[in-house]
């Protein structure tokens, strides 16, 4: 049955409360505090419709009313408002990722920011190879049989690979690689790659097909093919704020489940810059995060490349956090797409 607005409104101060005290919220300072307008009688009618709808709970007798996991949903599903940031927030952000140096320091700089910012555990995924574009590939000499390849792409990620020769090639051999290899491929996807890579040693002149070979040999097996996926926490110690109640039981779990590099991935396996997905309690396909919520979305120079988001109790600041989450993915973008 669909809520009406007061009702509605009944529900969202009960979760504003629960997030601020920590407590079970009562009819009575619901009234008090955000003037309803109604008598608590009222309220308390309109609590036990969210309570048999299965929107809030009793934790004991005689206590007020929680939020369950289905009242969490209707209040994320229903935010009127999200709460922005203020100019202050928007330049300590501004500030903090500017100064990076590199895209190392760059996820670190975003992860420690996000747990600050959010006391939350936060989570970025490094830019994913494959969603990642060449920008530039780099032959260096190091002996007349040996090159360093040098791919940097277009989200800061830079791989260094050495190709041996099957036999000694000159400075102009090497210059005229360089820029057949840079030809082919700057501005293609790593992950639409693999038949220009291939296609080089047909299309090469015959002087150029052993080393171009070689070539091609490490391009396949080192960048195209490989199937690293990075990522980085910070926060973890936010995980013991607060009443243990929050996680419905042990901490343990949770914290094995972050020690899981492929299980955190699959939280960001759907993520995009244009939305926001917030997973609550049982909605998390990870059976050992189902007593937390995640808050995740996608960043990149335009398009996705990586996610980033925050974990945490499912008796969070909803609007806070979706509002520096998508604040900080925006930051990381335009910041890639400046390097």
């Amino acid at each position: 049955m669909p809520l009406d607005d007061r009702k509605l409104a009944v529900l969202r101060a009960i979760v504003e409360d629960y997030v601020a005290t920590q407590e079970p919220v009562g009819s009575k300072a619901l009234v008090e505090r955000h003037h309803l307008k109604v008598s608590p009688a009222t309220v308390r009618n309109d609590m036990a419709v969210l309570e048999e709808e299965g929107y809030i709970r009793q934790p004991h007798t005689s206590a007020g009313r929680v939020p369950t996991d289905r009242g969490y949903r209707l209040f994320v599903d229903k935010l009127s408002r999200v709460k922005p940031l203020s100019a202050a927030e928007r330049r300590a952000i501004e500030r903090f990722l500017v100064g990076a140096v590199d895209l190392d320091d760059v996820v670190h700089r975003t992860v420690r920011l996000l747990a600050q910012l959010t006391r939350q555990v936060a989570i970025v995924q490094y830019p994913s190879l494959t969603r990642s574009a060449v920008r530039h590939l780099e032959l260096v000499p190091v002996s007349s049989t040996r090159l360093l390849l040098v791919v940097i792409t277009d989200t800061g990620r830079v791989e260094q690979r050495f190709v041996e020769l099957p036999e000694a090639m000159q400075a102009d051999d090497v210059s005229k690689l360089r820029q057949l290899i840079n030809q082919k491929l700057v501005n293609v996807r790593l992950a639409d790659s693999p038949p220009l890579v291939q296609a080089l040693v047909d299309e090469c002149a015959p002087e150029l097909k052993p080393g171009m070979s070689a070539l091609v040999t490490v391009l396949l097996e080192t960048l195209v093919e490989r199937g690293e996926e990075r990522i980085a926490l910070a926060g973890t110690a936010n995980l013991t704020r607060g009443s243990m109640f929050d996680f419905r039981g042990s901490l343990r779990p949770i914290l094995e489940a972050l020690e899981e590099e492929v299980v955190i991935l699959k939280l960001f396996s759907e993520v995009d810059t244009s939305t926001l997905r917030v997973r609550i309690g049982d909605e998390n396909e990870i059976e050992d995060l189902r007593s937390t919520s995640v808050v995740s979305t996608g960043y990149g120079p335009g398009s996705t490349v990586g996610g980033l988001g925050v974990l945490g109790p499912t008796r969070m600041d909803y609007p806070s956090t979706i509002a520096t989450v998508r604040a900080v993915a925006r930051y990381v973008g335009d910041l890639l797409a400046q390097n």
